[in-house]
């Protein structure tokens, strides 16, 4: 790759990093302003958290819908587009004079969303060549991963000090200077997932429909198992853990910083070794949580477990994108789509389970229950030889010319 075409493919891969990570802070951003948002709009908390169960359910619902819709459109004005429009449905939450227009600019700024991540990662992994496509995909990662520890906090605190309408109208000028970026540098003749010739094969590295359902169950699994945990994580530290209010934060913020560590390393792997990249955090996220249930009392052993769930989930989170793009037996949008859908799918069903099981089982149980549902993702990757086994190399038959 040439040095001027690699700077380029560089900062269009940050700047695409950086839509991660006001999309991620977007998404979540009503939860840490929830009461002020709840009092400034004369709405009951439980319909203030609407703005994020509706926004999660469009992103599940209008993925592939929007991916289907949009597959020829070149990814530069398209990426452009979707990113112009998140910024005027973030003004205009920003300056929604009551709780529907707010509630309806949430849900596009969603639909954007939806869309975004179908394209963007396939976008991330096109820039480059494809011995090193698994780990830009890692470093776009760490943009999702940082919206928790950087993005949120800083967005509520913000709202906090001068309202909320402030953090939702920082968030929008992050999303137009990315906006602007991207349609600058990301390319603008090829699609997505095209060679270096501009070929758009529109399939993955290593086709196979069997392997692509396979990683689309054990990510509803896997991804389910840790949010049945960690959606009531804070729960578990103050009632089963003992921690003090006053711990939860710097806990907190651990985890997330582990979440980084977790996006960096794994991108060594994500090429090299896909399905270690993809076990490997599985598995420590059952062990974690296995340790979480058991010795969850111990607060050395608690904090060094929750970090280790923290670094495993981003690692699996970029691992799971990776391979969906290997696998992909068809557009590989469409295939980021599908494992984008099944991602939210797990995060809603894990939270839901927690919170059945908190109200008959106590609050120690979802570590249980999700060290279960990861174990039982693990087990379905570690069957994918024999479920859906590589198919023989095709022999060549070498002649000599003229016989």
């Amino acid at each position: 790759m040439h040095l001027t075409t690699q700077r380029r493919a560089t900062w269009a891969l940050i700047a695409l990093s950086v839509g991660a990570f006001t999309y991620v802070t977007a998404e979540v951003l009503p939860i840490g302003l929830l009461t002020v948002m709840a009092a400034d709009l004369h709405r009951s908390p439980s319909q203030t958290g609407l703005l994020v169960t509706g926004y999660a359910a469009v992103v599940v619902l209008a993925s592939l819908p929007l991916t289907r819709l949009t597959r020829r459109v070149p990814r530069r004005r398209l990426l452009t587009v979707t990113l112009g429009v998140f910024v005027v449905a973030m003004l205009l939450s920003a300056v929604a004079p009551n709780y529907p227009v707010l509630l309806g600019a949430r849900l596009l700024v969603a639909a954007t969303q939806a869309l975004f991540w179908s394209v963007a990662t396939p976008a991330a992994a096109a820039l480059f060549p494809p011995r090193i496509r698994g780990r830009a995909i890692a470093r776009m990662s760490i943009g999702s991963a940082l919206g928790p520890v950087l993005g949120v906090p800083a967005g509520t605190w913000l709202g906090q000090q001068f309202g909320w309408r402030a953090a939702f109208a920082l968030a929008a000028a992050v999303g137009l200077v990315t906006c602007v970026i991207v349609a600058a540098l990301m390319p603008g003749g090829r699609r997505a997932g095209a060679d270096s010739t501009g070929h758009e094969p529109g399939r993955g590295a290593t086709p196979d429909a069997r392997r692509y359902v396979l990683l689309i169950v054990a990510t509803v699994m896997g991804v389910g198992g840790y949010l049945t945990a960690y959606t009531y994580i804070t729960p578990f530290l103050l009632d089963f853990g003992g921690f003090a209010p006053a711990a939860l934060s710097p806990l907190l913020l651990a985890s997330g910083i582990a979440g980084v560590a977790g996006a960096v390393v794994v991108g060594r792997l994500l090429d090299s070794r896909p399905r270690t990249a993809l076990a490997g955090p599985l598995a420590l996220i059952t062990c974690a949580l296995l340790v979480l249930y058991f010795f969850g009392a111990l607060h050395p052993v608690s904090v060094v477990a929750l970090c280790v769930t923290g670094m495993s989930f981003s690692a699996l989170a970029a691992a799971i994108a990776s391979r969906a793009l290997q696998v992909a037996p068809g557009s590989t949008d469409i295939a980021s789509a599908g494992s984008g859908s099944a991602f939210n799918i797990g995060i809603a069903g894990g939270s839901m389970l927690g919170g059945v099981l908190i109200d008959h089982s106590g609050v120690r149980s979802v570590t249980a229950a999700g060290a279960v549902l990861t174990a039982a993702a693990l087990a379905a990757l570690l069957c994918e030889r024999w479920v859906a086994p590589a198919p023989a190399p095709e022999r060549t038959t070498l002649t000599r010319s003229g016989r």
